[in-house]
């Protein structure tokens, strides 16, 4: 590929894109928080505990968009400030 060359990447439409899901803060119901996350996570109550003391960061990744819906909304039901996104895409360049 020579200097005068780009390169072009283009997402499918049929792509699903992965989804994270962010604990941006407890609220005041931090044991409720704590059940939810232990239960979306599958960690133990310990460990639960210290991931919502880290708020704000990312509990879940790789999702779909309707289960990153779903966790959400589970936590934002035990009263936390939580969001989902699109995972970055990770762009390298073509091998040569």
């Amino acid at each position: 590929m020579t200097d005068d060359e780009s390169v072009e990447y283009y997402t499918l439409l049929c792509d699903d894109p992965s989804h994270e899901v962010v604990l941006v803060g407890c609220g005041p119901r931090q044991k409720d928080v704590i059940l939810a996350l232990r239960k979306l996570t599958g960690l133990s109550l310990w460990h639960s505990r210290v991931l919502a003391r880290q708020a704000p960061v990312i509990v879940l990744e790789g999702l779909g968009d309707c289960e990153a819906q779903s966790a959400v909304s589970v936590l934002r039901s035990a009263g936390a400030e939580a969001e989902w996104r699109a995972e970055p895409e990770e762009r390298t360049a073509p091998s040569l």
